[in-house]
């Protein structure tokens, strides 16, 4: 996977070697495409950006295969594998995805359920138990809402197909859980609007929310309460880290640094241009809006620092939630996860 060797001197290194030509697998996502584009200058480094449709395609091929140099990486899969002592990966802290998921649980309004309390003892599907914006609505529920989640009967299976959510290469629970696998053939969403399951919970909304009139939203005063965990606990989710295979980073460790550097001039051209005024750069008509509320609730106005210690609260909690949740046996010390990054407090 490396070649394309052109004479220069390697960051840290202190003499001539060649550039390293490296594969970057990724979703398309605005603070990546001045990457993909070549607008940022990599030292050292030659990087080919590739545009998956979906991350799990990338998870599955970066941890069954180890296809690529370099690529974003399920949190909570890479949390999993490192707290196990089974990582074949490093990490920066570059974080390419990030979402809220209170608004993200859904209900058949006929269950009767009508609180997040009410979603013990009942049947509740989503993609995959391991999933870390699974992990992440199931922290909630029990942080935020005092529910006992061990109480909850999982389906899990693709909300938008038949059968699986991918083939994820997670290592087995360390406390046995009810998972039910959905074998029906149909997807999660249908069977949430013909009562089949209760609830629904996961990265992506069912096809059936807008469509059938039995489909809900469990919260839909989510954005407050989302805004209400960023103010209260300075936690914004995190989905996916940046990954490196690390036979690649121990043969040349300066690439940590020049990755993250490229990452962070790449979202610097981003946030300027989403913060022209004279245009919309997304076909958000209340662009603006949102971004002044974001001023109003994150430091710098920035939602997606990069960097150890802006987001120390988040990652600390992620791993928490891990622990609690069975997939870790003790908790990982923040600085643990990644690789040293001399200088990389935040940006």
């Amino acid at each position: 996977m490396e070649s394309g060797f052109a004479l220069r001197a390697a960051p840290n290194d202190g003499v001539k070697m060649s550039r390293l030509s490296l594969t970057y697998a990724s979703c398309r996502y605005d603070r990546i495409e001045p990457l993909r584009a070549g607008e940022v200058p990599i030292e050292g480094i030659d990087l080919n950006v590739m545009i998956f449709p979906a991350g799990r395609q990338i998870f599955d091929r970066l941890v069954g295969g180890e296809e690529f140099d370099a690529s974003e990486l399920s949190a909570s899969e890479f949390i999993s594998l490192t707290g196990n002592g089974k990582s074949a990966f490093v990490a920066i802290p570059v974080f390419p995805s990030r979402a809220f998921r209170h608004g993200y649980i859904f209900i058949n309004r006929r269950s009767g359920i009508r609180t997040p309390k009410d979603l013990e003892g009942r049947r509740v599907g989503l993609p995959l138990y391991t999933q870390t914006a699974s992990i992440w609505v199931r922290g909630h529920l029990m942080h935020q809402f005092g529910v006992d989640t061990d109480k909850i009967h999982w389906v899990q299976g693709a909300v938008e197909t038949g059968g699986a959510h991918g083939d994820p290469h997670a290592l087995p629970l360390l406390k046995p859980v009810a998972i039910e696998q959905n074998k029906s053939g149909r997807p999660l969403g249908e069977l949430l609007a013909a009562g089949e399951i209760d609830a629904y919970l996961g990265s992506r909304k069912p096809q059936s929310f807008g469509k059938h009139p039995d489909v809900v939203r469990l919260l839909p005063n989510h954005h407050a309460l989302e805004r209400e965990l960023v103010e209260r606990e300075k936690i914004f989710p995190i989905m996916h880290l940046v990954a490196i295979r690390r036979a690649l980073y121990e043969r040349h460790p300066w690439i940590a640094n020049s990755l993250y550097a490229a990452f962070v001039e790449a979202k610097r051209i981003a946030r300027t241009r989403l913060r022209y005024a004279g245009s919309l750069a997304a076909m958000l008509p209340w662009l603006q809006d949102e971004i002044e509320e974001i001023d109003e609730v994150f430091p710098e106005g920035d939602p997606f620092p990069y960097g150890l210690e802006p987001n120390r609260p988040t990652l600390a909690a992620l791993v928490r939630y891990m622990v609690e949740q069975h997939f870790i046996p003790k908790t990982i010390a923040v600085e643990e996860l990644f690789v040293p990054l001399p200088g990389a407090i935040g940006t």
